[in-house]
């Protein structure tokens, strides 16, 4: 029996699991389908900056705590592992073509130098001399606003989540894939085992991390939830080097920039069930969006297009901590489009909850079952 049951196996489920194999927790995790396969591996990595310092609303803070630990953790999983991650500290451009997009952007820097964030004001000119392939864009006069904030970062998903599987693995956490869980055994206040596709696991605690199916698992449990899929799209070009040297941001899309050539571009909010299709309206948008900002994309083979679920909430907070009515369970989902970002600091106090310690942040905002 180990230790720790984790019931899903994206980025954050495995993040637990390699803090809590870190500390010398026994840990399984199991997946319903392949590791790592859902929003995890379907979002653009993007490491927007955070101060926890300065932080004062719950999710800034958390935010605060998992920014800096990416590079710690990056280095930490290549001298393990030997894969890099693809952590880049490359910088952000923000940019806004229309009006009232530029007074959004304006406030948006103003509450990031109120977070003692760096963030540069771009005229131009400047903007050229930070990114030449914007210079067409940029002399069209159609930017009405831009800033570079020096601080933001980026990994490569896929790369990442191979990294942590095999840092978990040589931690001895037993990854299991192509296991769903079924039914929940209860006696008193305790999950005694689970009933999964494969028979039935017992474990000191369990935890529920399975993004956005998280829901029909709390449901099961008696425990009211606002968690819902949430879809996004993507499209990826493979271009013959590096266009940009920055990740630009234009409201909610964004283009990142791998070192290969690679640029992703996304990305949509779509409350459409479990469907993971990509539609053609989307894709035209992205392409339109990519293109208007580096034309020579114009002449570049779209390679893939692909779409993720993302767990969204009620009010846009993840759940963290102890599931009500339980002493043995507990949950870390509902991250939205912040999974892959928010996954180092939820391991942290994920880990410590589950080890019986005190978090070394507050997450009582985002209490299981809050109304």
């Amino acid at each position: 029996m180990h230790d720790c049951l984790i019931l899903g196996g994206g980025v954050v489920g495995l993040s637990i699991a390699y803090e809590l194999a870190c500390h010398g927790v026994q840990v399984q995790v199991i997946d319903q389908s392949q590791l790592g396969q859902e929003a995890s591996w379907a979002g653009a990595g993007i490491l927007p900056p955070a101060n926890l310092e300065t932080a004062v609303d719950p999710i800034d803070r958390l935010r605060g705590l998992s920014h800096p630990l990416h590079a710690q953790w990056s280095r930490q999983l290549l001298e393990e592992t030997g894969f890099d991650n693809g952590y880049l500290a490359c910088g952000g451009v923000y940019l806004a073509r229309h009006t009232g997009a530029a007074a959004a952007l304006h406030a948006f820097a103003t509450w990031l130098r109120d977070d003692q964030i760096e963030v540069i004001s771009l005229s131009a000119e400047e903007l050229v001399e930070q990114e030449p392939a914007l210079a067409q864009t940029a002399a069209s006069g159609a930017i009405k606003a831009a800033y570079l904030v020096p601080s933001e970062s980026q990994c490569r998903n896929p790369d990442h989540l191979k990294a942590l599987a095999t840092a978990c693995r040589k931690r001895g956490v037993q990854l299991s894939e192509e296991v769903s869980a079924q039914e929940f055994n209860i006696r008193g206040n305790r999950i005694e085992s689970v009933q999964t596709s494969t028979g039935t696991i017992q474990a000191g605690t369990y935890c529920i991390t399975a993004g956005a199916w998280s829901g029909q698992l709390l449901d099961q449990l008696n425990i009211a939830n606002g968690i819902i899929p949430v879809r996004g799209q993507m499209i990826l070009y493979r271009c013959p080097q590096r266009p940009l040297k920055h990740i630009v941001n234009e409201g909610p899309r964004y283009i990142v920039p791998r070192k290969d050539g690679h640029l992703l571009v996304g990305s949509c909010q779509e409350e459409v069930g479990f469907d993971k299709s990509n539609t053609e309206q989307v894709l035209k948008e992205l392409k339109s969006l990519a293109e208007s900002l580096l034309p020579e994309l114009q002449s570049v083979e779209i390679k893939r297009s692909w779409a993720g679920l993302r767990p969204g909430t009620f009010d846009g907070f993840p759940y963290l901590g102890p599931i009500p009515g339980l002493t043995d369970a507990f949950v870390a989902t509902g991250h939205f489009r912040s999974g892959l970002h928010l996954s180092t600091g939820t391991a942290v106090v994920m880990g410590q909850l589950i080890r019986g310690l005190e978090p070394e942040i507050e997450i009582a905002a985002f209490r299981v079952g809050r109304g």
